[in-house]
């Protein structure tokens, strides 16, 4: 991903999300296009037109930290859209590979599949009430529980390429059943995969997903287009549960569970006592093996 077409696009599209009178400013008249202005912006963060076009022209090496903040403040950016505008501004920040590893040029031979520590495994394995699943950098799902093949799908089934979270939600017909707030999940899905291209502007496997998904579904292009960004570590769903027959109503919670930031357990649990709780003990009762992905080496 091109960090500065990327930076330029990002602050348009904020700027124009917002109008004269969201930040105490007279509108002065119809406007040809939508949102504030360059000036209007600068003037907003205390910094010089100038700096600001230089900003949104994707030329942020020569600007501070606290152009970035003020900038932030003035167009009311959300925790999540800070990182992301901290992220493509200063693209350097992170290593373009983990283990500082720079991309080589050229063609480069097929990744092996990320190894899942055996401990990582089994500590899903003890979460025999919550359908739970490790998911790497590109939304890969590198591991899982037995519940979550149950709630969800059956991992082991999907092929490893396309056993992601973009490609099970946007290509696969199950997902548009299992999730009755389909729309919700595919702007959580899209949003978590443009936050983490901020972050890593320069991995060309997780740039070739992207174009992949976008050309795969219109529906994930249309969503990209609008560029959300990632601002939740943690929300409440609604599953049609085929196996169990009825609606689940979970809440999901993230967490890290091994040095690698990039690769997050996600636990989903339902409320004490409620129908969807008694729901997962049904399913959770001993029926087969636990799943396991490939990443077990």
């Amino acid at each position: 991903m091109d960090a500065k077409i990327a930076l330029r696009d990002f602050l348009v599209s904020r700027r124009t999300r917002l109008n004269p009178g969201d930040v105490g400013l007279p509108a002065h008249g119809p406007r040809r296009v939508p949102g504030l202005r360059r000036e209007e912006v600068a003037a907003l963060a205390a910094v010089s037109v100038d700096h600001y076009i230089r900003l949104e022209r994707g030329n942020a090496s020569l600007v501070s930290d606290a152009v970035l903040y003020a900038v932030a403040d003035a167009l009311r950016l959300s925790p999540g859209e800070r990182r992301y505008l901290r992220d493509l501004a200063r693209p350097d920040r992170h290593d373009p590979l983990p283990g500082g590893v720079p991309p080589a040029a050229g063609p480069q031979p097929a990744a092996a599949g990320p190894r899942v520590r055996a401990s990582v495994r089994r500590l899903l394995d003890t979460l025999d009430g919550s359908p739970a699943y490790l998911v790497g950098r590109d939304g890969a799902i590198l591991a899982w529980n037995r519940l979550a093949t149950r709630v969800f799908v059956d991992f082991a089934g999907i092929p490893a390429e396309r056993r992601t979270i973009g490609w099970i939600v946007f290509t696969d017909p199950r997902a548009r059943t299992l999730y009755l707030d389909w729309e919700a999940k595919a702007h959580e899905t899209v949003a978590y995969l443009r936050s983490v291209t901020g972050r890593w502007p320069h991995d060309r496997e997780l740039a070739r997903h992207v174009a992949e998904l976008r050309t795969a579904s219109a529906d994930f292009d249309r969503i990209w287009s609008e560029l959300p960004v990632l601002d939740i570590t943690h929300a409440t769903c609604r599953l049609s549960c085929a196996a169990a027959g009825t609606t689940l109503e979970l809440s999901w919670e993230t967490f890290q569970l091994t040095d690698n930031p990039e690769e997050i357990m996600v636990a989903y649990t339902a409320a004490e006592g409620s129908p969807s709780a008694a729901a997962l003990r049904a399913l959770a009762r001993p029926e087969g093996p636990s799943g396991q992905g490939d990443g077990q080496q």
